[in-house]
């Protein structure tokens, strides 16, 4: 099958008409942005801020539209709402500040719902390299072990490593029997959600802040997630467009910050930390990952990386200390090669940090929403085995 092109889009996209005012979406410069990546095809659309609730249907329209292209077998269409010029070209406009109190929300967005998910859990870091989407995937499969519906979304566009880490790298989604959702791929009693499954591995995606968002925004809206205990999204590192916007759009019922115990990584932790307090998301606590390094061989303890200083902080912020994870080989190998440690060793020492720590997490989610009122079932990891 040849691969679709950019006029092939364009030409498409000129049958769009604005309701507003019955002009082409092309014509009026809306198309802000294609990303054509073999037969997937993700396009952004900027819509004025005030018509932006109200043009779903031309969303859907444009949707429809580039999926007609022949060839092309993804389509995702996107709206950004562009922020309205100040009065002043050489002044900008003056942001209101949210209440206390309240989250703020987007200019003219309403929140995404997400009516089958009974709480969203963001694990998030203030820098990268600290291994926040090893703890993700170890610490949502422990929560599957506990015998919760849990589902895994790699929220890191630029960056999605989660189909690897779970031994997805060749999945695709599939259509759902709802309209415009799709069913993604499971491992291990999950379902796993990733832009990474429609793009390449090593092609990079150059997207501005906006068209990123809104490819978020549709992993989100257009997976058929099914009845979930607990949603556990593996954030971007930083505090960006990306993590401002998910704790703006989405009902996040709590944030996990992972760090490594060096000052620098604990520093940029607390900046993570204090973007979530800002916009009135609970944090569940600090977890320090990489904490120390044990011999296989005679026990030894080295504290490679510092010790103690994600409890320290924790204490000093006033949140909670969640646990401590060790640097070892056998989990990196676990990550690289889609086998996860608690997955494999389900009894090991490893498995049994990352589960106290879900336990943690899961009476936060608790106090939070209350407790779930269906029985939890009995974990499956004991009988997995990977050859």
């Amino acid at each position: 099958m040849t691969s679709p092109n950019r006029e092939q889009i364009v030409a498409a996209l000129e049958g769009v008409i604005d309701p507003v005012d019955g002009k082409s979406i092309t014509a009026k410069g809306m198309v802000q942005g294609i990303d054509i990546n073999d037969e997937a095809v993700n396009v952004m659309i900027a819509v004025d801020p005030a018509q932006g609730p109200a043009l779903e249907d031309l969303r859907q329209a444009a949707e429809k539209a580039v999926a007609s292209v022949n060839g092309v077998t993804t389509a995702r269409v996107a709206l950004t709402a562009e922020r309205p010029k100040a009065a002043n070209p050489q002044q900008p406009a003056a942001a209101k500040p949210h209440q206390t109190g309240q989250r703020p929300q987007g200019a003219s967005q309403k929140p995404l719902e997400l009516p089958t998910v009974r709480s969203i859990i963001t694990v998030a870091s203030g820098k990268g390299g600290v291994g926040k989407s090893t703890t993700s995937v170890n610490l949502a499969l422990s929560l599957v072990a506990k015998g919760l519906k849990v589902g895994l979304l790699d929220a890191d566009i630029y960056g999605p490593s989660l189909p690897r880490m779970m031994g997805l790298r060749d999945a695709k989604p599939t259509p759902s029997g709802t309209q415009g959702k799709m069913i993604p791929p499971s491992a291990f009693g999950m379902r796993v959600m990733s832009i990474g499954f429609m793009v390449d591995e090593e092609q990079p995606v150059i997207w501005r802040g906006p068209m990123a968002m809104g490819a978020l925004e549709q992993l989100l809206r257009d997976t058929d997630w099914g009845d979930l205990d607990v949603l556990v999204v593996d954030m971007p590192p930083g505090t960006g467009d990306i993590q401002l916007s998910m704790a703006q759009r989405v009902p996040v019922t709590g944030a996990v910050i992972v760090s490594t115990p060096q000052d620098i990584a604990l520093l940029d932790a607390r900046k993570g930390l204090n973007m979530f307090r800002k916009v009135n998301v609970p944090v569940f606590g600090l977890i320090e990952n990489m904490s120390y390094y044990k011999c296989p061989e005679c026990g030894h303890v080295d504290h490679i990386f510092d010790h103690g200083g994600a409890h320290k902080a924790a204490d000093e912020l006033g949140v909670p200390f969640l646990g401590e994870i060790p640097l070892d080989l056998k989990i990196r190998l676990g990550a690289d090669d889609g086998k996860p440690i608690v997955c494999t060793d389900p009894d090991g020492e490893h498995a049994k940090a990352y589960g106290a720590i879900a336990d943690k997490i899961a009476e936060a989610i608790d106090d939070q929403v209350g407790p779930t009122t269906e029985p939890k079932k009995k974990s499956l990891f004991p009988k997995i085995s990977f050859k």
